[in-house]
């Protein structure tokens, strides 16, 4: 698994929760931490969470690997 598919996990990881908190209890975390909804940080993430959201679709196609004999080949 590279460096950008372990990024975009994380990423959607952040998105789910924060998504989790506003439908649990009305309190949106990203903007709250970030200065709001309309601040320019809160949108950097967001666009972020959306552009790794459409990277793991890619992952649904790819072809799984044995982590350990890929490990053994090298």
């Amino acid at each position: 698994m590279s460096f950008l598919d372990k990024l975009a996990i994380l990423l959607i990881t952040v998105g789910a929760l924060n998504w989790g908190s506003i439908g649990l209890f009305g309190f949106d975390f990203v903007s709250w931490l970030l200065g709001g909804s309309d601040s320019i940080l809160t949108k950097i993430v967001f666009t972020l969470v959306g552009i790794a959201g459409i990277w793991a679709i890619s992952l649904l196609f790819r072809p799984m690997r044995d982590e350990v004999s890929d490990a053994l080949d090298r």
